[in-house]
């Protein structure tokens, strides 16, 4: 009896040591995928604020030999007039004011800039060597392909939501091309019928037939139609297999649980890389798409 009561508490310290490790492992990756993002983020703030320091002052020196330009080339002979002075002398006052402003942002002591005087290099090199601590870590921190497995099936509504919006967006993007096409259509030939005379009616038809002509070659193009339906297909069978796996039913039916995770990942995966084939065979002129298939 005693040694019964030993092994479920060397069960259960075992069981709560497995679940601190992997909370462990879970905080290390997750504060590594922090420092990345955070670093992806610094070195787009510092992208923009080293084009606006070095970017404002050419454009300074441009907006005051275009308005000596003008004076020269014009209005050499006569004085400029007030509203084009007026709004080169705003435009220098304000690139002025915000060249100064960026460089004590730059170089004074107390920057609000995170990264004053460090280039976009360096920060490039710490993010580097952040993804690379990041993949040492998840190497050496790797869960078992069973927890990975669950993993990837808990991100899966996810993915589903993410291709269903996707989906809706290209059905949308058709209707509405659709709709338009179709009043476009309708006013040629109104418009034909309603005016004799060539104007204002010869304006507004090479309008109508510009937009016509625009909107059915962005169809042909685009194909959103395509795009929405082979995105619809693909969230509703990824949904149908995880259906599948939640209800224990063929083909996910075997008693053992790790042999279900590892056939519903594959099979998803399988689904997604077809998703991404059609892509590809949407993205290509007919004849290539003809070769492909």
């Amino acid at each position: 009896m005693t040694a019964f009561f030993l092994k479920g508490s060397c069960a259960r310290m075992v069981g709560s040591g497995n679940v601190s490790s992997g909370g462990a492992t879970t905080d290390a990756l997750i504060e590594h995928r922090r420092e990345i993002a955070d670093l992806l983020q610094r070195i787009k703030n510092r992208r923009l604020q080293v084009f606006g320091l070095y970017g404002t002052p050419v454009a300074l020196v441009v907006t005051l030999l275009v308005w000596a330009g003008l004076k020269v080339f014009i209005w050499l002979n006569a004085d400029t007039p007030t509203a084009i002075n007026g709004i080169f002398a705003a435009a220098a006052l304000l690139l002025g004011a915000a060249a100064v402003v960026q460089a004590i942002a730059e170089f004074g002591d107390s920057s609000p800039w995170t990264d004053s005087e460090t280039s976009v290099r360096e920060l490039k090199l710490d993010l580097a060597l952040a993804e690379e601590r990041h993949i040492l870590e998840a190497r050496r921190r790797t869960p078992p392909a069973m927890d990975r497995q669950a993993s990837y099936k808990e991100r899966i509504p996810g993915e589903i939501a993410r291709l269903r919006g996707e989906s809706r967006h290209y059905r949308r993007l058709h209707l509405l091309m659709q709709w338009l096409l179709f009043f476009s259509s309708a006013a040629i030939s109104a418009v034909t019928a309603w005016y004799d005379p060539p104007q204002p009616a010869k304006g507004v038809l090479i309008g109508l037939g510009f937009t016509v002509t625009v909107i059915t070659a962005a169809a042909g193009y685009f194909k959103p139609r395509e795009r929405s339906f082979n995105l619809q297909q693909t969230a509703d069978s990824i949904e149908q297999h995880t259906t599948a796996l939640e209800l224990g039913i063929a083909p996910y039916g075997a008693a053992n649980e790790d042999e279900n995770l590892g056939l519903f990942a594959a099979t998803v995966e399988g689904i997604r890389a077809e998703q991404r084939m059609r892509e590809q065979q949407l993205d290509q002129p007919q004849q290539g798409q003809q070769q492909v298939i």
